[in-house]
């Protein structure tokens, strides 16, 4: 047919029926009618039909008999019942002999027979790329072999001990690295423990990429974002019918990564219950899904992570010393990213590229002066907060370099050491008023001038000050060589 629309064949034996079906759906899609089950078979075996919409009670043959013939001669088309009689039978006998997609009850809503009519045609689709996919994978094993090959060459290399964990030579993430390299390769449990933010996902599969289980799966979970049955669900896997919900059988986790690592997230969050859950498969090596009287056997390695400092939980009670030995045969700790100033600007650039990827937008690099207040600030959101930042510039520049002026207020004013704020300056029991008032006035002075781009005019209108005013205070608080990074900003890039 010349329509570019779906196509889709309606069966119904009376007239008016199939005319309201006809207008509902003719502007979404090709609509072919029949009134009986000989005229649509005539049309199938002329017409591209995708998607079958059939009236159960049809004089001579129900629409289950039909359909059961159409499976075998044309099983790519999807099949849908339409029937005012919702008798159990009917929809047992559709699904299990016709292989119906959909039971749809008289009287039908316009809407919703539209989003059924478009999940079937895409499910018509898929089938044919499915089937395409499956053809190809058999003529060209060689070539397939070829590019998983070359995917897990990308993902060893992504994190490499050495390559993936981006650092500065004089990193203090080397000593990290250097752990990872030399426990990797053996088969054991390890405890990664840093503030939210810090990488632990990262060094996970930096622990996995470079153990002997590289080529196994890798798969993680969030502990602490589960109560215990669903988390004993995700992890274990569970029968049809454990719980209220589990309509259908499901894989855990730990089966899913048989032969590879499991890493657990969070892992100080669950609950003592599910602690003892936990170590009866960690110690047995087997695990049971809910609802099943049958245990299953698994090979993987368990890498897990925590925000919290398990020791000090275990002599409070809150965690199982037997479990917390059991998964913490190596610890690794990764620093904050306040205790890192170094790697900032070498962090920085490759989580920039990385995010030029993912927004496809373009930019030179980032200014000094940005460096120097990113390098200045605490990061209490750690690694994932300078990207989050980063990405916030990056989607405000409309210059070729991401300046200072493009940072949030909160590291503008909070760029020091201490990430210290304006409040906890004036209230600080060091110092007399004045210093303090003068501290808190120099940090004012240096944000609202990165923000007017060093525009000594702009920044002195905003302060309500005059031009000579500000110059006497940036000469009295010692910021005009602060100033000076104005030329750096225009004239090149991150160095």
């Amino acid at each position: 047919m010349s329509s570019n629309l779906p196509t889709v064949l309606v069966i119904d034996d009376e007239p008016r029926s199939l005319e309201t079906l006809r207008r509902t759906l003719e502007e979404e899609f090709e609509v072919l009618t029949a009134e009986n089950a000989a005229e649509a078979e005539g049309i199938l075996e002329r017409e591209w039909v995708q998607a079958i919409l059939c009236d159960q009670r049809m004089p001579g043959e129900t629409g289950v008999e039909f359909l059961s013939r159409v499976r075998d001669r044309w099983p790519e088309v999807i099949r849908i019942i339409i029937s005012g009689y919702t008798d159990a039978g009917d929809l047992v006998e559709a699904i299990n002999r016709a292989g119906i997609y959909q039971y749809i009850s008289k009287p039908w809503h316009p809407d919703k027979l539209l989003l059924k009519l478009r999940n079937a045609v895409d499910l018509f689709h898929l089938q044919r790329q499915n089937a395409l996919l499956s053809t190809e994978l058999k003529l060209r094993p060689e070539t397939v072999a070829e590019d998983l090959e070359g995917k897990r060459r990308l993902l060893q290399q992504r994190f490499d001990w050495d390559q993936g964990i981006v650092r500065g030579p004089e990193s203090c993430m080397n000593g990290v690295c250097d752990l990872v390299r030399r426990v990797a390769p053996y088969d054991v449990s390890v405890l990664v423990s840093g503030e939210s933010g810090t990488g632990k996902e990262l060094c996970a599969r930096a622990l996995h990429y470079n153990s002997l289980r590289r080529d196994g799966p890798f798969v993680a979970e969030n502990c602490g974002a589960l109560p215990d049955e669903l988390l004993e669900s995700e992890l274990f896997g569970h029968k049809r019918g454990a719980f209220t919900g589990a309509s259908e059988e499901r894989v855990g986790l730990f089966e899913l990564a048989d032969g590879g690592t499991v890493f657990l997230d969070e892992i100080g969050e669950i609950s003592p219950a599910f602690q003892v859950k936990l170590l009866r498969v960690l110690q047995e090596g087997e695990i049971r899904p809910l609802g099943s009287n049958q245990r299953r056997m698994v090979d993987v390695r368990v890498v897990a992570a925590t925000n919290r400092d398990l020791e000090a939980e275990v002599r409070a009670g809150r965690f199982r010393e037997d479990l917390y030995y059991r998964i913490a045969t190596f610890t690794i700790n990764l620093p904050p990213l306040r205790d890192r100033p170094k790697d900032i600007a070498v962090l920085a650039h490759s989580l920039l590229d990385d995010l030029q990827r993912q927004l496809g937008k373009r930019v030179d690099g980032i200014s000094r002066e940005t460096l120097a207040c990113l390098e200045a600030y605490h990061w209490p959101g750690n690694v994932r907060e300078l990207q989050n930042e980063l990405k916030r510039m990056l989607v405000l520049a409309q210059d070729a370099i991401l300046g200072a002026e493009l940072l949030s207020p909160r590291i503008l004013q909070g760029a020091d050491e201490e990430g210290t704020d304006d409040l906890a300056i004036v209230s600080q029991t060091e110092g007399s008023l004045k210093e303090r008032i003068e501290s808190l006035e120099a940090r004012i002075l240096k944000e609202t001038l990165i923000r007017h781009r060093w525009n000594k005019t702009r920044a002195a209108e905003e302060l309500g000050l005059s031009r000579v005013g500000l110059r006497s205070k940036l000469e009295r608080y010692d910021l005009e060589k602060v100033d000076g990074m104005e030329e750096l900003k225009s004239t090149g890039r991150a160095q």
